[in-house]
C-alpha cells in the first residue's frame, strides 16, 4: 500500500481516533495530526446500574435470566459509527481523495458496517491493527512497512 501525498489516515480503536494527513510522499510519509477524538468509556461494570433482569417463562413459576448489556462494547460501537459519520461529512466536502484506515479489528469491523459508499470509494487501504498508542513517527514506520 502506497500513501501518496495528501492521503488521509484514520488511526482508531474504540475510544480514541487520530486523523493524520500525509504531507510527505509515498516513499517518505510524513504525517501531520489534523484532529484527535477521544471518548470516555468506563468499564461496563461502572456503567451498569442494576443486575440483569429476569423474565417469566411459559412454565409454572419458571424464570430465566437475561444477558447483561455490555455498555462498554456498545459505546465502542457508537464511537465507530460517529467516526464513519465524520468521514462521510468530510468526503462530502471533498476534504480527501484517498483514505487509509488503521483500526483495532473490532473497530474496523464496525466501521466497515457504517461507512457510506462515498467514503468506501476513496478507501485505498485497511490495516486491522491498533496503532492509537504509538507516537506518530512509529505509525509512519508501520505503515511504510505495510506497503
Amino acid at each position: 500500500m502506497r500513501l501518496p501525498n495528501d492521503t488521509l489516515v484514520l488511526v482508531a480503536d474504540g475510544e480514541k481516533a487520530l486523523f493524520l494527513r500525509n504531507t510527505g510522499d509515498a516513499e517518505y510519509p510524513d504525517f501531520d495530526v489534523e484532529r484527535k477524538k477521544t471518548q470516555k468509556n468506563p468499564p461496563a461494570g461502572d456503567q451498569a446500574t442494576d443486575r440483569p433482569g429476569r423474565m417469566h417463562d411459559s412454565g409454572v413459576q419458571q424464570k430465566s435470566a437475561l444477558d447483561d448489556t455490555d455498555w462498554h462494547e456498545l459505546e465502542k460501537d457508537r464511537f465507530a459509527a460517529d467516526l464513519a459519520d465524520m468521514l462521510f461529512k468530510r468526503a462530502e466536502k471533498n476534504d480527501f481523495d484517498r483514505l487509509v484506515i488503521c483500526a483495532a479489528p473490532h473497530t474496523l469491523g464496525e466501521l466497515r458496517k457504517q461507512l457510506h459508499k462515498t467514503v468506501v470509494d476513496r478507501l485505498i487501504g485497511e490495516i486491522d491493527k491498533d496503532f492509537t498508542n504509538l507516537p506518530v513517527n512509529e505509525i509512519e514506520k508501520h505503515l511504510k512497512k505495510e506497503s
